[in-house]
């Protein structure tokens, strides 16, 4: 099927620009309740996928023995700024490991927390691998890979590691992968359909701790997420802003290229998202319009106004248009 038109740009009574993509929502049995575009797109879910990378850690045992807490888990989910309280946090959790930045196979990266990155630039200090925006899920995969017994090369497909990880991808998706990318971070990231995507953040949407290992291993994630919203991304980013604006009723996360999903505990659904063209501006309206449509995030809060339907004005400051969901498109 072919993408949907989703998100329009208007430049006086002009549509200047127009974003299309593809949208699915499951319950946590794994049904579609409703889909846009083509639910069996083959899609690599980016940095939206963070949580199942990090259901190994919980589910093995792993977390537990290294006395992680939520705000590890929450990391471990992040694709964080890099500020202060991502960095110290980070180091931390190594520390007590007893490794440091070298053993992380992450890559450098310029935070983009202005503080942060005001402070390297003025102090002549180039960026480590700790400020990497995955730098929490590195952590977690050494600390995975430290009770595993394995390699140093934890980013390597066929690292136990990265196997674990495909193990859960496979099982939540209800699907054999259909193939697999290097992402920033130099991680692999598995693909897998929209609608597969959308089947495991609704099983995570189902999931409670007492039903088991796995069930209580993705509850404490989601749990995380939601509680330390500002440590899964950073100020002014748009996972922790919808997340404070919904109070615990969803956690969210983006992923590059223009994907993001969303778990829904309270309604038991799953959302995943894909905007063709990668444009992060669409995915945010999209996305959030979505939530408004489920019930899950006030139609009259100030972030709904920044993300879904933003003013656009110019350098001086003048009212010059606007971007908006395309209209009936979310009903």
């Amino acid at each position: 099927m072919a993408a949907v038109e989703m998100v329009e740009l208007w430049r006086g009574n002009i549509r200047e620009s127009v974003h299309s993509g593809h949208a699915v929502i499951c319950e946590a049995g794994g049904a579609i309740v409703d889909a846009w575009g083509d639910a069996d797109k083959v899609v690599l879910p980016r940095s939206s996928a963070k949580m199942v990378q990090a259901l190994p850690l919980v589910e093995s045992g792993a977390a537990d023995v290294a006395g992680l807490g939520t705000e590890q888990l929450a990391l471990a989910c992040a694709s964080h700024n890099g500020a202060e309280m991502h960095v110290s946090r980070v180091t931390r959790w190594l520390d007590d490991l007893g490794l440091s930045e070298p053993d992380l196979r992450c890559g450098p990266q310029m935070p983009d927390d202005p503080a942060e990155h005001r402070r390297l630039l003025c102090s002549d200090t180039p960026p480590c691998q700790i400020h990497n925006n995955c730098s929490g899920k590195h952590a977690g995969f050494l600390t995975l890979n430290r009770h595993l017994g394995a390699g140093p090369e934890y980013t390597d497909p066929d690292h136990p590691v990265q196997r674990a990880v495909l193990a859960g991808w496979e099982d939540l998706t209800g699907e054999s992968c259909p193939g697999w990318g290097i992402d920033g971070c130099s991680a692999p990231n598995f693909g897998a359909t929209l609608s597969g995507v959308a089947r495991a953040m609704a099983s995570f949407a189902g999931a409670r701790e007492g039903q088991g290992t796995r069930a209580g291993a993705q509850a404490r994630l989601v749990q995380a997420m939601i509680a330390h919203p500002a440590l899964v991304a950073g100020e002014r980013r748009a996972c922790t802003e919808l997340m404070r604006a919904m109070g615990g009723a969803a956690a969210v996360k983006t992923g590059a290229e223009a994907f993001f999903v969303a778990i829904l505990p309270e309604r038991r659904l799953g959302v995943a998202l894909k905007i063709d063209d990668g444009g992060t501006r669409a995915s945010e309206s999209a996305i959030t319009a979505i939530l408004v449509r489920l019930g899950v995030l006030d139609p009259g809060h100030p972030v709904v106004h920044r993300l879904m339907n933003p003013r656009l004005r110019s350098r001086r400051g003048l009212d010059t248009g606007a971007m908006r969901p395309v209209p009936g498109v979310f009903g």
